[in-house]
């Protein structure tokens, strides 16, 4: 696990400060040692945990902000408040230590501290937009943004498991080659990806044979075991694994390719949602695909609108 200071601040702005003093500031350490109440430093820690054990840093207000929106309300309030006790920590540290030499730098440090629990929002403000959903054909010009090389053919895989199957970030991190399979349906077989979801909970998830294609593909890259989304060196050697951080990343950055610079990978499972949606398939069908435990959820993952041209009132029979 990395959690140390070192690698979860911006160095450059530490630079003239005293990091020896704050290099073990572990965040988890921090939270246990803060004299809380035992519930409390508990839902602390399993708010900051997940994103830690991904390889998250705490400096990558980004990836932080798009971690965060993946959570439900009280869980984020929960990562805002441990992020707030490790931030005042560290800025008290850096504050202890700085000369009329540092002092720049230092308080650059501190208002980069002070922002990062300011961008964890745990309420949507008035009149903001939270969510993406993208149409169809930017979903063809996401996946033609790929380039054809190694790392074009991953990204491919990634964004393909995000919107074509309706993964979570860590839901596709921590899948193996071990749960890509052959179904019967009917009168034919069909590739189905089983996925260890919240709660462990596990579901199977069909995907279309066009994504089974590209799967196969990556498939013998990868030599068909260990996990699917891996990273790559700067030689282009495949890693063991891909953090969730990097995965938020590879969105962004096709996102971004493609006119839509805010793209989060979340964007990519809440449009899988709205495709199927538009295109027929049951709510309650796409709401045990997301692994959701209420379809009440699922609607909020939909761009629904009230359809003035045809309502129910049209099919009620009055004699």
């Amino acid at each position: 696990m990395n959690n140390q200071l070192e690698p979860t601040l911006d160095t450059s702005l530490l630079a003239q400060t005293d990091q020896a003093a704050t290099r073990h500031l572990d965040p988890i350490a921090l939270i246990r040692m803060s004299g809380k109440a035992e519930s409390t430093q508990t839902q602390y820690i399993r708010a900051l945990q997940p994103y830690l054990d991904a390889g998250g840093h705490l400096a990558d207000i980004d990836a932080l902000a798009a971690y965060a929106q993946g959570l439900g309300t009280s869980r984020r309030r929960h990562l805002q408040s441990a992020l707030a006790l490790w931030s005042t920590t560290v800025q008290a540290r850096i504050k202890s230590q700085v000369t009329p030499e540092t002092v720049i730098t230092a308080q650059a440090a501190i208002m980069r501290l002070q922002a990062m629990t300011d961008l964890i929002q745990t309420k949507p403000a008035k009149g903001q937009k939270r969510h993406i959903w993208l149409s169809a054909k930017q979903v063809r010009d996401l996946y033609n943004s790929c380039g054809a090389d190694l790392v074009g053919q991953r990204d491919t895989v990634v964004l393909g498991l995000l919107v074509g199957a309706g993964l979570r970030r860590a839901e596709l991190a921590a899948l193996d080659w071990d749960g890509v399979y052959l179904k019967p349906v009917k009168e034919r077989m069909r590739t189905v990806v089983h996925v260890l979801g919240k709660g462990t909970k596990t579901r199977d998830v069909p995907i279309s044979d066009r994504l089974a294609t590209i799967l196969d593909g990556w498939n013998a890259k990868t030599g068909g075991t260990g996990r699917i989304a891996r990273s790559l060196g700067r030689e282009q050697r495949l890693g063991e694994s891909l953090s969730e951080t990097s995965i938020f990343r590879i969105a962004r950055a096709h996102g971004a390719a493609i006119g839509v610079p805010e793209l989060a990978a979340h964007d990519l499972r809440r449009t899988y949602a709205q495709l199927g949606y538009q295109a027929g398939v049951p709510i309650s069908q796409i709401s045990t695909l997301l692994g959701h435990a209420s379809v009440k959820t699922t609607q909020r993952y939909l761009d629904l609108s009230l359809d003035l041209e045809t309502t129910a009132s049209d099919f009620v029979p009055f004699g």
